[in-house]
């Protein structure tokens, strides 16, 4: 019988793989016969992305003008369109009427290829009204937790699809350096390894088995690469970054997504040691699409090419740019609000300076990836089919990551949980606004509607008064994100004194890309006086942090008995947030970035060991301190019970180059109360010829125990893991030792 079992196993994956090879290769011959029929105007067109709004009818905003539309799709054979919302979010029902005019323009043309419709949907159908909102990026790295990411991205998936939009700009790569970077919350944080995880779940959830199901979506990497490296910390600014460096830890990210099968990718806005990535036919071409073998399609940012003229000036005129850029390995320019790229390649072609092969690769990736999502058959979706979008089903899953995301970082004297008959001041700027839970790329850019959109959801004060009774619940702003009000301040702390308890939300406006750009990593002045004043008067006082990027707090946050980590969360962040606050949920998050003390003593976790020397040096009678002393650490996670390792082991001291090591351990909950735990193993290389990093995380598992439970987790070691990319630019492992840390518990091993 077990035999039959295995054979039948073996058939079904033998009949799978032949069947995605035969489907490969039936697109493949596909694409190769249209690709023949196609002049060089439809191919170029094919290569042209426009924003939606272009086709809009300035009386009418939301609404195309036939004239301009039929102008784009038939006239210039464009191949793609861009969304920017105008003048919000639309109904299922209005994406359906908006997809179908796009259609039956391109049903219109020669060759009748489908228009590909690209969105920012990166935590939810999040352009689409009753869509459900889950967290936002930093806050899934921030559960640890890949299946419950993976689950997401499906629902998401689901409902971009019901909303006849079938390719989504998502997951972002980023690798952040500055915690100032203004899309540091699109990111998953500081951790390579955890990147890359959260990366293959996205992928993974967003295109399914099959991608041109219609419950599935085509991803888009974005933004390839070293954009989040900024030496300023504002967007769209320059970095340094040495080619070992960017291939040990950014691009790995990358090569777990493309081996996830990630469609497509988008371009850095950035400039990597003074070459602009998209006039980079190293990165590009040389890396991405020969080395690393990525056969998706590479678009562009927002008017990218363009700014190579306007801003890189590293292209003396648009047309130059679209040359430079186009030879780098650009399949798809995101123009977006004119037709020069159009116009301008055509004459590239025209004249011998591009040649048609190039033209050729690029559009043959076009094709290939409509073809794979089904476009020529069905182009947008037949309602009927999303029964479950918006659904109480869907909104669990949202609640469910948001309480999973959300972190206790502190917890003095045990103040959490809270009592439910305990009157409370809920004061803070952030305390009563859908806007701050869910910030940008929300149902807008800027997620500056969110109050509108999202008026049936919970803000944080909201959620409290539904929670205990508004007669429990008192409430002033205390403040506003930066603005100063004495009287404000002083109508918080009269409030304060009738409160056994205070709730104290600070954070961030909502914002995204450089609008987000700040000068100062504090905390505004406003929200520091604010805490200040409510500190004197000694009584327990609970932070709430909603923010994108870790503002500073180390001015107050001694004088705060807890602090709690929320991110972005999301719609049902405020039901999850108290959900946590009362005990109702064990809060399991755990930070994915380490949150600086001081804004010139930004190291990472996986710092250097010349970045922690924690001892004082004497020289000279003179005191010289270099510490790593963050506020919180990477990782750092409270629960409401306790958690004991033990028993260690790993199955072999000594290894060689093909070995691998199997570890495990035991973890007890020896609280009393059931809770999750991730488990996070480091790993540590003492002696390197590239000075090594203190740890750096290799694997984690998140686990569920009740009280007095106890489960042995088992991880395997290989030798990637072991290894750095060296001076040469080569993956290499040495011989030595290497410390194993799992928890306060290490054991050490020696590569022979």
């Amino acid at each position: 019988m077990k035999n039959a079992i295995l054979l039948l196993f073996v058939f079904s994956i033998c009949s799978t793989t032949w069947s995605q090879a035969n489907k490969k290769t039936e697109i493949d011959t596909k694409v190769s016969e249209l690709l023949s029929k196609m002049t060089l105007e439809e191919k170029v067109g094919q290569m042209t992305q426009i924003t939606v709004t272009f086709f809009e009818d300035p009386k009418k905003p939301g609404h195309f003008d036939p004239s301009k539309l039929k102008q784009g799709i038939q006239d210039y054979h464009i191949g793609s369109i861009l969304n920017v919302p105008n003048p919000g979010a639309p109904t299922i029902q209005r994406w359906q009427e908006t997809l179908t005019a796009i259609s039956n323009q391109a049903n219109k043309t020669r060759l009748k290829i489908p228009v590909l419709y690209g969105i920012d949907a990166i935590h939810g159908a999040s352009y689409t009204a009753g869509a459900t909102l889950f967290p936002q990026q930093i806050g899934l790295a921030a559960t640890f937790n890949t299946d419950l990411v993976k689950r997401g991205a499906e629902i998401s998936a689901y409902e971009t699809r019901a909303s006849s939009i079938p390719w989504v700009f998502s997951p972002d790569l980023d690798f952040p350096r500055n915690p100032a970077w203004s899309r540091m919350w699109e990111s998953f944080g500081e951790d390579t390894y955890l990147s890359s995880k959260m990366a293959v779940a996205l992928v993974e959830g967003f295109e399914g088995n099959n991608v041109g199901s219609k419950y599935n979506v085509a991803s888009c990497m974005k933004h390839y690469i070293g954009y989040g490296s900024t030496t300023t910390g504002k967007d769209r600014t320059p970095s340094i970054i040495p080619e070992r460096v960017l291939r040990q830890y950014d691009l790995t990210i990358y090569q777990a997504a493309i081996k996830a099968g990630a469609k497509s990718v988008m371009v850095s806005s950035g400039e990597i040691n003074g070459t602009p990535v998209h006039a980079s036919k190293h990165l590009i071409t040389d890396i991405l699409k020969t080395e690393l073998g990525f056969t998706g399609v590479v678009v562009t940012d927002w008017k990218d090419i363009i700014y190579l003229h306007t801003r890189h000036k590293v292209a003396e005129t648009k047309r130059d740019a679209v040359r430079i850029a186009v030879m780098a390995g650009i399949d798809m320019s995101m123009v977006p609000e004119e037709f020069s790229f159009y116009t301008d390649l055509i004459d590239l072609v025209q004249k011998g300076e591009v040649p048609m092969s190039r033209i050729d690769d690029a559009v043959t990736r076009i094709l290939r990836m409509k073809f794979e999502l089904n476009l020529f058959q069905n182009s947008f979706a037949n309602l009927k089919d999303y029964p479950k979008f918006g659904s109480a089903e869907h909104i669990q899953e949202a609640y469910k990551t948001a309480a999973e995301s959300i972190t206790l970082l502190k917890n003095n004297n045990a103040v959490l949980p809270l009592n439910k008959n305990e009157k409370i001041l809920i004061t803070g700027a952030t305390a009563n606004s859908m806007k701050y839970l869910n910030g940008g790329w929300s149902y807008t850019w800027q997620g500056e509607n969110s109050d509108t959109y999202a008026a049936d959801k919970y803000t944080i004060l909201e959620a409290f008064q539904n929670k205990i009774g508004k007669e429990n619940v008192l409430y002033t702003p205390g403040a506003d994100l930066e603005n100063e009000n004495d009287a404000e301040i002083q109508k918080a702390v009269d409030l304060a004194k009738d409160a056994s308890k205070i709730i104290l939300c600070l954070g961030e406006k909502n914002y995204t890309e450089t609008p987000g750009d700040i000068r100062n990593l504090f905390m505004s002045s406003s929200q520091i006086k604010l805490a200040l004043a409510l500190a004197k008067l000694n009584k327990p006082i609970i932070l709430v942090l909603n923010e994108g990027r870790p503002r500073l707090i180390s001015d107050f946050e001694g004088k705060m008995n807890t602090v709690i980590q929320c991110y972005l969360p999301g719609n049902e962040g405020a039901r999850a947030l108290i959900d946590i606050i009362y005990g109702d949920v064990n809060p399991s998050g755990r930070l994915p970035y380490n949150y600086p003390r001081y804004p010139n003593s930004l190291e990472k976790y996986n710092r250097k060991y010349t970045e922690s020397i924690a001892e004082e040096e004497q020289n000279n009678d003179a005191k010289y301190e270099k510490s790593y002393s963050p506020q919180f650490e990477f990782g750092t996670g409270l629960s409401y019970t306790t958690f004991k390792y033990s028993n260690l082991k790993i199955d072999k001291n000594e290894i060689n180059t093909t070995d691998e090591i199997n570890v495990s351990v035991d973890v007890t909950n020896s609280g009393k109360r059931a809770g999750k735990e991730s488990v996070l193993l480091y790993l540590s290389d003492n002696f390197a010829s590239i000075t090594p990093e203190f740890k750096a995380l290799k694997r984690f598992e998140k686990i569920s125990l009740e009280p007095n439970e106890t489960k042995t987790v088992k991880f395997i070691l290989n030798q990637k893991d072991l290894q750095f990319v060296n001076e040469d630019l080569k993956w290499i492992s040495e011989k030595g030792t290497f410390t194993i840390r799992v928890s306060d518990l290490n054991k050490d091993f020696s590569l022979k």
